[in-house]
């Protein structure tokens, strides 16, 4: 192993939820938005909160607490919508991830981060890249392409398109 390979850092958006500590890969975020107004979509499942208008761009929203069953986001000051960037059938599909707070980009040595823990069959843990520790706190590292089922990406690109044409119509 070359003396690079072994000092790789990687960096990470930090986020809470709940008491959570969460991290994205950095290079998959595209920006931070304080959380403002989204338009609900009808018929549209409880996780995602609706659409915002990026830009003359429609990024749908999700709302990442209700995404992992800890309840919806409630507004506060520091509540913050994440934009990320994923591959979607090898397009580029931005989404909005609605989380309690940002708290840093943060440097992570690959030796600071341990593989996913093996809760068994019963859990998917697939959406878990790692678990990194800084300052004696987990920090758990999302992989943002697995978080999401193709069938919920489907939806997102969907409404995204109906609510992209609704605006133009």
């Amino acid at each position: 192993m070359e003396a690079k390979e072994l000092m790789e850092t990687d960096q990470y958006l930090a986020f809470k939820l709940e008491d959570e500590i969460f991290a994205f890969d950095i290079s998959k975020v595209r920006e931070v938005l304080e959380f403002d107004t989204v338009t609900k979509v009808p018929q549209t499942p409880e996780m995602m909160k609706g659409v915002i208008n990026l830009r003359g761009s429609v990024v749908p929203v999700i709302d990442m607490r209700i995404k992992f069953g800890m309840g919806a986001t409630e507004k506060t000051v520091n509540t913050v919508i994440i934009i990320i960037e994923i591959d979607l059938d090898g397009e580029s599909t931005m989404i909005g991830a609605l989380v309690d707070s940002v708290n840093e980009v943060m440097d992570l040595d690959t030796e600071h981060i341990e593989p996913p823990p093996n809760i068994g069959t019963q859990l998917n843990t697939e959406f878990i890249k790692g678990m990194g520790k800084q300052n004696g706190e987990f920090i758990i590292i999302l992989d943002i392409e697995q978080i999401f089922s193709s069938a919920e990406l489907e939806l997102v690109q969907q409404v995204s398109e109906q609510a992209t044409s609704e605006a133009v119509t």
